[in-house]
C-alpha cells in the first residue's frame, strides 16, 4: 500500500474527509417505507422515450410511498456531452408532468449539487479513503499497452478488462508507484477487485426477483486521468457514492445496467454503504414485421421525447400510457384513474413492452374528449404558442370562435366527439370554423361533393343561401330547411323515405347534407351541422355558399 502521505499529497489539503459528507448529507427524514428515487440521465445527447419513462415509474414509485423523487445530472463524460442537454431533462420532464422534487440544472434541495460535475470534492474524499484502505491503487498504463491487452484478449477468447497478467500496476512496489507519482507520470485511479477468479454473484431485484451472475473479475477505473486539469470519477464510482449521500433506497434503471450491477455492489461494500434496492426496467421495443427490436434513436423518430411535444399529445394523456406500459392493467382506465393508481413493481413484465402510439392515439383521443371546453381551449394555445404561433394568433384573435368551435365537438347531454388526439390534429378538423386558416371554399366540381354535377352542386348551395340560417334559427327548422332543399332537388325528405321508394327519388338526403358539410367545412365528415353554422355566423354560411353558387 503507498505510504499515507503519499496519498494525502495526491489531493487537495483541505479535501473533507467522508465523515464531513456524512454529515453534510444527512439521512433524510422520511416517513417508514419511503422510497427515495432518482432519474439520472447522461448529458450525451437527446432524452429517449425510454428515459420518460424510467423517470415516471421512478417518481412514481417515490410519491405513492411518500418519498422524493431526484433529478441527478451525471455529466463526468465531458468529451461527450451536447450543450444545452442539462437544461433540457428539467424542460421536458416539466413538460410532461413529471418534474423532480429535487435536482436538476436549478439545484433545488439540500442533498445538491445535482450535477456531477459539481460534486467533485465528494467523489475526491472517497477515492482517497479507497486507496488509504488499499482498495485502490494508482495505474500508470497507457492507451497503446491497454490496447495491446485488448487485442491479446480477444484473441484467447478471454474477458475484456484490466486483471490478472493483464493488471501490472496491481502488484506494483508502493515505492514505484510513489516515484513515478513525484515524477509527474499521469495515472488514473483503480479500485482493486476483491477477486482475481470471480464466481457467482447473487442480488435481489424487484423486477426480476433473485439474480445470478458472473461477479465482476475486474479492476474498473474510479479516477479519470490525473493529467487532467479537474480530473472526474468514472459513472461507476460516482454513481455509487450519490446514491448513498443523496439517500436512495430504489434505483430504477434500464435493463442494460443489469450487467453493471455486481460491480455497483462491489462498490457499495468497499466503501461501507448499504447498497439500495434495484429494479431493472426491461427496454421499450417497437413491432416490425412479426417480430420485435429495440427503439432506435436513429431510425425511430417516436423514440425522441421532442417528438410527442412537437405531435401535441397532451402531458397526462402521455403519462397515463407510460404507466401502462410499466402496468398493463392501468391502459384501458380513463386518465385521472390511472395517474391516481398505484405503479407496481410486480405487475411489470421481464420483457420489453410494445411501444404502440395507436393505443397512445385512443387515450389520447379520450382524455380530450374528457376535458370541458374551456380546458381544451387553454392546453390548445399553450401547445399552438410554442409548435403553430400562426395558430395561436388566431385562438387568441378569435377566442369566442375558438371555444365556439370545439364547444360543437361536445353537444350538450350527448358524448362528445373524439376526432382529435393530439393538438397538431386540431388545424385538420377545427381549422375550417377559422376564414384565414379554411382558405378558398372547394369549387363546385370538387370531388368531395360526391360525384354531383357542378351545376346540382351549384344549385343547391344557392338554395340553401336564400333560406340564410343563423344562429337566430332552432335546429328543428333548420333540419327542416335542409330535407325541404333535398326534396327540391329530387332527393328524399329523410332516409326512411329513400328506403321505402328508392326509385322515386335521385338518392337519400345526406347527399344534399354533404354538400352543405363541404362547403362550409372543406371535408365529408364534421361536428353536428346546425352546431357548425351555427358558430360560424350567418355571414360566413352565406359567404361560403355563395362562394360554392358562383
Amino acid at each position: 500500500m503507498l505510504d499515507l502521505s503519499v496519498i494525502n499529497a495526491m489531493f487537495p489539503p483541505d479535501l473533507p474527509e467522508p465523515a464531513d459528507w456524512e454529515r453534510r448529507f444527512r439521512p433524510r427524514d422520511l416517513p417508514d417505507g419511503a422510497e427515495v428515487t432518482r432519474f439520472a440521465p447522461s448529458p450525451t445527447g437527446h432524452l429517449h422515450i425510454g428515459g420518460l419513462y424510467t423517470a415516471a415509474v421512478a417518481r412514481a414509485l417515490a410519491h405513492q410511498s411518500g418519498g422524493v423523487h431526484v433529478l441527478r445530472v451525471e455529466d463526468t463524460d465531458r468529451s461527450r456531452q451536447v450543450a444545452g442537454a442539462a437544461e433540457e431533462f428539467s424542460r421536458l420532464l416539466g413538460a410532461f408532468g413529471l418534474a423532480p422534487d429535487e435536482g436538476g440544472v436549478a439545484g433545488d434541495g439540500e442533498w445538491g449539487p445535482y450535477l456531477q460535475s459539481e460534486r467533485r470534492d465528494v467523489y475526491l474524499s472517497h477515492v482517497r479513503e479507497l486507496l488509504r484502505r488499499d482498495r485502490a491503487y494508482p495505474c500508470f498504463c497507457g492507451k497503446e499497452l491497454l490496447a495491446r491487452s485488448g487485442e491479446e484478449q480477444r484473441a484467447g477468447r478471454s474477458p475484456l478488462g484490466y486483471y490478472g497478467r493483464w493488471a501490472p500496476c496491481r502488484t506494483l512496489a508502493p515505492e514505484e508507484a510513489a516515484r513515478r507519482i513525484a515524477a509527474g507520470e499521469p495515472y488514473v485511479v483503480r479500485f482493486r477487485c476483491p477477486y482475481e477468479f470471480p464466481g457467482r454473484v447473487r442480488f435481489a431485484d424487484r423486477i426480476r426477483a433473485s439474480v445470478t451472475m458472473q461477479d465482476n473479475g475486474n479492476d474498473i477505473v474510479l479516477l479519470k486521468s490525473s493529467q487532467e486539469e479537474l480530473p472526474l470519477p468514472t459513472y461507476h464510482f460516482a454513481h455509487v457514492v450519490d446514491d448513498h449521500l443523496m439517500r436512495v433506497t430504489l434505483v430504477v434503471r434500464g435493463e442494460e445496467w443489469l450487467s453493471s450491477t455486481p460491480v455497483h455492489l462491489q462498490l457499495h461494500a468497499a466503501l461501507g454503504f448499504e447498497p439500495p434496492a434495484y429494479a431493472h426496467l426491461a427496454p421499450l421495443m417497437k413491432a416490425e414485421g412479426a417480430s420485435r427490436r429495440k427503439l432506435s434513436k436513429r431510425k425511430d423518430p417516436e423514440a425522441s421525447v421532442d417528438y410527442y411535444l412537437s405531435a401535441g399529445y397532451p402531458p397526462a394523456a402521455v403519462q397515463h400510457y407510460l404507466r401502462g406500459l410499466a402496468n398493463v392493467r392501468l391502459m384501458d382506465v380513463p386518465t385521472a384513474r390511472a395517474l391516481g393508481a398505484t405503479v407496481r413493481l410486480d405487475g411489470m413484465r421481464p420483457s420489453g413492452p410494445l411501444l404502440d402510439l395507436p393505443k397512445l392515439h385512443s387515450l389520447s383521443r379520450e382524455f380530450i374528449a374528457s376535458l370541458a371546453p374551456e380546458e381544451v381551449y387553454a392546453q390548445l394555445l399553450a401547445w399552438a404558442r410554442e409548435y403553430d404561433p400562426e395558430l395561436a394568433a388566431v385562438l387568441v384573435r378569435e377566442e369566442p370562435l375558438a371555444l365556439a368551435a370545439v364547444a360543437t365537438g361536445r353537444p350538450e347531454g350527448a358524448p362528445a366527439r373524439k376526432d382529435l388526439e393530439r393538438w397538431s390534429c386540431f388545424r385538420d378538423r377545427y381549422g375550417f370554423f377559422f376564414a384565414e386558416l379554411f382558405g378558398a371554399v372547394p369549387a363546385a366540381g370538387d370531388d368531395r361533393y360526391g360525384g354531383l354535377a357542378p351545376e346540382l352542386v351549384r344549385a343547391i348551395a344557392a338554395d340553401f343561401a336564400g333560406f340564410a340560417a343563423g344562429p337566430e334559427a332552432s335546429a328543428d327548422a333548420w333540419y327542416a330547411e335542409l330535407g325541404g332543399l333535398a326534396v327540391r332537388h329530387g332527393f328524399a325528405p329523410d332516409t326512411a323515405s329513400w328506403r321505402r321508394e328508392p326509385d322515386r327519388w335521385a338518392g337519400p338526403p345526406r347527399v344534399v347534407a354533404n354538400v352543405v358539410r363541404v362547403a362550409l367545412t372543406g371535408a365529408v365528415r364534421s361536428p353536428d351541422l346546425f352546431a357548425v353554422a351555427r358558430a360560424l355566423g350567418r355571414d360566413e354560411v352565406v359567404r361560403r355558399l355563395t362562394a360554392v353558387a358562383g
